[in-house]
């Protein structure tokens, strides 16, 4: 009864140890996390900068939405497989110093032992490639499905006004049942990938207890050496298990640090000129050429004169804004050339340094972000160095009357009338402006119309024009038809002409 009350001897030991060893495995499994954490941190900090340092036109052709999943599910998958070292490490460390218990015993149940091997290589050889190929497919399409949503996001208003939530619902299902339909396959084979290592123990297993009965009935080891082998395979199972699990992990885990490093891989934009420009500017646009699935630009040839202004007009698709982010240096064109030439002389957009490029060309789109904040904060982007005296200066040229502090929700004229405020900040001679009235809507844009002709006086401008009143302002017209230049003009040029421009005028007024 003693015994009973006050326990068995060695109990309290094995308790004490037993807390112990769950301590220790606790500490660990704290620190791993920690880790985790600190890995994420700094490989998110060091992707988002590696990131905002790409050429333009690399962020361009990659999309807000496969950018997005690179920095935050990609981290995050990766991340997560950090604390699996622990677990890796304590079970390689048990196989490591139990499988030479097996030699001990007898060389042939060692043998024994090993038939598991063929087992798992054959498992982990069929495994492997496929569950690469479809956590890489999944990380892609993860990225697709960020893209539809940002979107959606992003053009909410569009989206209402056309009444499109259905078809963005749809997109949305419908890429997000991909990315269902290959994790699914991804797990159904991790289930496979799991039952094989069962099949391998159990082969393992009998292959121990056989050779174990064989060797007994020969009287070449004892019944106790053969229970001992079989207990300390049994032993193994779970750290076997564990490191050959793992390769699920590391598989899943490498798919998504392939997408993250990717970023890091990427060739920085080679330093080009550094010079500031100086004087009015030039533009001439050389033979031209741009593919994407199609050629979209068939040698486009312009010269817009420094201090003078070009109307980019034609249907859609004609090729208007992918010109446009070709001579402000967004993207990158197949063939051809953009140069600005100053009182120094010429240089291609291509070769100027990311540094300066923005002192010589600045595109404004109906795409402009406001950050939060203050609006002194959004504008001096753009100036780092201006006070409130010259912000006030730029922002009354282009019509704002709220003042320099938070303004809350911002109607699209007044985003547009910031980012214009910022041009004039930023004050390059050569400007570009993609359709950057359009969401002005019929009540705004006059008054828009004029802040833009605030930002774009005395400079070299390129206007992609979506109303015809802002193609007639400007000194040139180019009509784009199918990527070329099919006429080019001052307005009271191409309506005598009665071509394509005096359909489209007439059409229009």
């Amino acid at each position: 009864m003693a015994l009973q009350e006050q326990g068995r001897p060695g109990d309290g030991g094995r308790r004490a140890r037993g807390h112990a060893s769950d301590a220790g495995r606790a500490l660990a499994r704290r620190a791993t996390e920690r880790l985790g954490a600190r890995v994420a941190a700094r490989l998110r900090e060091t992707v988002l900068g590696a990131t905002l340092g790409l050429p333009a036109p690399v962020l361009e052709n990659a999309g807000s939405g496969d950018v997005s999943s690179r920095v935050t599910e990609d981290v995050e998958n990766f991340a997560s497989a950090v604390p699996l070292i622990t677990q890796v490490l304590i079970a390689m460390i048990t196989v490591v110093v139990a499988a030479p218990g097996f030699l001990t015993l007898d060389w042939r149940l060692t043998l024994a032992f090993a038939a598991v091997f063929p087992v798992y290589a054959v498992s982990l050889r069929l495994y492997l490639p496929r569950a690469a190929r479809l956590y890489a497919r999944e990380r892609a399409l993860a990225a697709e499905r960020g893209r539809v949503l940002l979107e959606s996001l992003r053009g909410r208003e569009t989206v209402a006004a056309y009444d499109m939530a259905d078809l963005q619902t749809r997109r949305t299902a419908a890429v997000s049942g991909e990315v269902l339909g290959v994790g699914l396959r991804a797990l159904r084979l991790y289930v496979w990938f799991s039952k094989s290592m069962n099949a391998a123990e159990a082969i393992g297993l009998a292959a121990i207890l056989l050779t174990g009965y064989w060797l007994v009935r020969a009287d070449l080891v004892t019944v106790g050496a053969a229970t001992a082998a079989a207990l300390l395979f049994h032993r193994l199972f779970t750290p076997l298990g564990t490191l050959l699990l793992s390769f699920d992990e590391v598989q899943r885990a490498g798919a998504a640090l392939a997408r993250t490093v990717g970023v890091l891989l990427v060739a920085p934009a080679p330093a080009g000129t550094t010079r500031a420009p100086r004087g009015p500017v030039r533009v001439t646009v050389t033979g031209v050429r741009h593919t994407y699935d199609r050629e979209v630009l068939k040698g486009v040839d312009l010269t817009i004169e420094a201090g003078t202004s070009l109307a980019l007009v034609g249907a859609s698709g004609a090729g208007k804004t992918t010109l446009a982010g070709i001579m402000a240096a967004t993207r990158t064109p197949t063939t051809g050339r953009v140069t600005l030439t100053d009182a120094d002389g010429p240089v291609t957009v291509t070769a100027l340094d990311a540094g300066v490029l923005r002192d010589w060309v600045c595109l404004v789109s109906q795409e402009t972000h406001v950050f939060t904040g203050t609006i002194r904060d959004d504008l001096t982007l753009a100036a780092p160095g201006a006070d409130d005296a010259r912000l006030h200066t730029a922002l009354a040229a282009v019509g704002w009357t709220r003042g320099l502090e938070p303004a809350g929700a911002l109607t699209p004229a007044e985003s547009q009338q910031l980012a214009l405020a910022r041009l004039l900040l930023r004050d390059p001679p050569v400007v570009i402006l993609d359709e950057a009235t359009a969401e002005a809507g019929s009540a705004g844009a006059r008054d828009l119309d004029r802040s833009a002709e605030a930002a774009v006086r005395g400079r070299t401008a390129i206007v992609v024009a979506h109303r015809l009143s802002q193609a007639r302002a400007c000194d040139r017209i180019a009509v784009l038809d199918d990527g070329r230049v099919v006429e080019h003009g001052t307005h009271d040029e191409l309506v005598a002409a009665g071509g394509v421009y005096a359909r489209l005028w007439k059409a229009w007024s």
